[in-house]
């Protein structure tokens, strides 16, 4: 057995007795923990935990110590599941079994099981507008903002100011966010403190905030100094904006240039891609709800008496498309992506067809999508064929070839771009999007958002984009990845376990 101490004994002559000592502290430490750790884990994140406490015993404890809960802190929490017990009481009447329609009979189940977890209803009368273009999105954001009279509600997990010499992208939304507040229109700003905190310009951004005046608070920060400290890594992935509770537009678009004010993506030539969704009908409430719930959690203002709601004409008018809001993160205790995506995993009858930047499912997705496949189902899935983060890319890959042997099929966007649409279909009946990758991040660490529709309009756009994503790939065979250097496999390998360290 490795000490920690072995090479602190080897230079320092100790006692026998503070050996003995330090010898025994460190067995005690390693049997307390292999009690402690698999508590409310999964076995493979406790695996991991314990393997990498093993082999470094003080780092490895550190580090568990700092990232080895998901749990928020208390008042957090508290004020999370108040919110949750108030949006049931206060959806309770909108039970409208009629909603359905057309759609299959397991969206009526999926739906009752995010109504169980979260509280939110599944409404109809909805209209969705996909928007693919990436400067065309934040102008029609900004458009939208400028037709505010009464409050603007916006969060984004990355916000930035437009670097020079690459204006007209962020610049343009932050602009009408101005314009609205200088006419009386209230702006209600939410960003996350550690992505935003990252990007070149944060203070600049800052001041240029204060000066006008809009009102704005940090998403899940991580200022010990200040009493507001949770877990780092936690993140507020979210993007959303809310205008008078009668437009709303959500994906996987964060609130910057496409290159991310990155020297090194301008010089290759990367950007990002992604797809948002306009959305109009009631839910926009609920997309709404959602926002007030992460301004209540950072401010402990209730926004109960400001939000829109469901307005009567909204609740009886059911032509449109049908819908319903997926909230999920360390807030919740359920992993309510995971579970609603699995579940409708499981009920596809004729084809999946998966868009996401990082994939690194768990077992219990893992299984969802191999069974489908070994069930007969046309399962696809469009990935980035180099991902920007090193650590996931690799984790990622090491899944390919089970994938692959279950008869997936695996298509890859072409780098240097990063394809970051967040998307999935289910028999051209149902279709996802939100911000929500399909990784453990996603589904445990990230306060994340997505919207189940059932429509086939909707369903016929979304899988036209992916269309247009796909005709991009190229699709990687089984005997192409058998091929890859021993060293590769190795280094997918070890990422893959890194991948579980929650």
């Amino acid at each position: 057995m490795i000490s920690p101490f072995d090479d602190l004994t080897a230079l320092v002559a100790l006692p026998a007795w503070v050996t003995v000592l330090i010898w025994t502290i460190d067995i005690i430490i390693r049997l307390a923990l292999l009690g402690i750790v698999p508590g409310n884990r999964r076995p493979s994140v406790a695996m991991a935990w314990l393997l990498v406490i093993f082999i470094m015993p003080l780092p490895g404890l550190l580090l568990f110590l700092l990232l080895g809960t998901v749990r928020l802190g208390g008042q957090r929490r508290a004020r999370q599941d108040a919110v949750t017990d108030e949006l049931t009481r206060a959806t309770r009447h909108l039970e409208l079994p009629h909603q359905l329609g057309e759609a299959p009979e397991y969206v009526e189940a999926s739906a009752n099981l995010t109504r169980a977890l979260t509280g939110f209803p599944m409404l109809d009368g909805n209209r969705f507008e996909m928007v693919t273009d990436y400067r065309e999105c934040l102008a029609r954001m900004a458009a939208d903002i400028d037709q505010a009279t009464d409050y603007v509600h916006v969060m984004f997990y990355i916000m930035a100011v437009d670097p020079e010499g690459r204006k007209g992208y962020a610049d343009v939304v932050i602009e009408a966010m101005e314009r609205a507040q200088q006419r009386g229109v209230k702006v209600r700003l939410l960003f996350d403190h550690i992505a935003s905190l990252r990007v070149k310009g944060y203070r600049k951004m800052l001041r240029r905030l204060r000066g006008c005046g809009i009102e704005f608070h940090l998403a899940m920060p991580f200022q010990p100094w200040r009493g507001r400290y949770q877990r780092p890594d936690l993140r507020n992935h979210r993007k959303m904006l809310i205008v008078d509770g009668e437009v709303a537009y959500t994906g996987s678009l964060n609130l910057i240039e496409p290159g991310y004010k990155r020297p090194s993506s301008w010089n290759m030539g990367r950007e990002w891609v992604d797809v948002m969704a306009r959305v109009t009908g009631p839910t926009v409430a609920s997309l709404d709800l959602v926002f007030a719930t992460d301004w209540y959690s950072e401010t402990g203002e209730h926004l109960d008496e400001v939000l829109r709601g469901v307005t009567d004409e909204e609740f009886y008018d059911h032509e449109g498309a049908i819908a319903q809001v997926i909230p999920s993160g360390p807030g919740f205790a359920t992993e309510n992506n995971l579970r609603a995506f699995n579940h409708l995993f499981y009920n596809a009858e004729q084809s999946l067809t998966v868009v996401s930047p990082y994939l690194v499912p768990d077992d219990s997705m893992l299984y969802a999508l191999t069974g489908a496949a070994q069930r007969g189902i046309d399962v696809e899935l469009i990935v980035c064929r180099k991902a920007d983060q090193f650590m996931v890319h690799h984790a990622q890959q090491s899944y390919y070839r089970q994938l692959l042997r279950a008869g997936i099929r695996i298509f890859r966007y072409p780098d240097p771009d990063v394809l970051h649409s967040k998307l999935f279909t289910i028999d051209d009946e149902v279709a996802m999007i939100g911000s929500s990758n399909m990784d453990m991040r996603s589904f445990s660490l990230n306060m994340e958002v997505s919207v189940l529709v059932a429509d086939e309009d909707v369903v016929r756009d979304v899988n036209e984009i992916i269309r247009s994503y796909r005709d991009q790939c190229e699709e990687l065979t089984l005997e192409e990845w058998l091929k890859r250097p021993r060293h590769k496999r190795w280094l997918d390998n070890v990422f893959r376990l890194t991948s579980a360290l929650q």
